[in-house]
């Protein structure tokens, strides 16, 4: 059931996303239409018919003359959409998709801390990132959220690249970090980032040294990717 007190669309929206990548709906196969989702819910059609438009946009539904909606396969949903991500991730992480996103991340973050470096003159977008390794310095002992202070470090660097397309990034990169960040902590056995690998990136950046900032990253990740790759090694096939 929906909570008539909160945006129907949106909950809708948010329990047939849920439920399609979960599986729960056949792929390519005939979806409840408009009227049927209506007196399931117990909704106006009004609302379904906005999240439908909005399944549709994130490329989880597509609506054909004489065919109905229907469900569409994985490959074309919308992985940049925080909201197919995040159920995604919540519905089925798995170590391959961890590896796609750190590839994903080897290909942008060290670009983003080179550019940061020779943006470094950037005071407030500095000190944004200086505050980040802050927040983590005081997670280490205890006085701070460490996932929340990781994610904080990462996307400021990106925010420091004064580049729009890698600023447009960073809210699916929070989304997925949330998941990554939290998985590799595990798969190493501890609770916090390395304080010292990500304040050798800042002091990088500040330094305007713009080759050893990416380095910097890019050893961070290559890290992260030999983990997952181990884990992944080890991990056996699914019958």
């Amino acid at each position: 059931m929906l909570d008539s007190g909160r945006n129907l669309t949106h909950q809708l929206t948010h329990q047939l996303g849920s439920a399609i990548i979960q599986g729960s709906y056949a792929i390519d196969k005939s979806f409840p239409t408009e009227a049927e989702l209506s007196q399931q819910f117990n909704i106006s059609r009004s609302v379904t018919r906005e999240a439908v438009k909005m399944l549709t946009a994130k490329g989880l539904l597509a609506s054909r003359p004489r065919q109905g909606i229907r469900v569409m396969p994985s490959s074309q949903w919308n992985m940049f959409d925080p909201d197919v991500l995040s159920w995604t991730l919540n519905a089925r992480p798995s170590l391959d998709l961890l590896r796609e996103f750190t590839q994903l991340r080897i290909a942008i973050e060290p670009e983003a801390a080179r550019l940061a470096a020779e943006n470094r003159h950037d005071k407030p977008r500095m000190k944004a990132i200086a505050d980040a390794l802050e927040r983590m310095r005081k997670a280490d002992l205890g006085q701070d959220d460490p996932l929340g202070a990781d994610i904080e470090f990462h996307t400021a660097i990106l925010a420091a690249s004064n580049n729009r397309f890698f600023l447009q990034l960073r809210q699916f990169i929070q989304v997925a970090l949330r998941v990554s960040i939290a998985s590799t902590n595990q798969l190493k056995g501890v609770l916090t980032a390395n304080y010292d690998d990500h304040k050798k990136i800042y002091d990088e950046i500040y330094a305007g040294n713009a080759d050893a900032a990416s380095n910097a990253v890019r050893y961070l990740l290559n890290e992260v990717m030999q983990l997952i790759n181990i884990s992944l090694v080890k991990t056996p096939p699914a019958e």
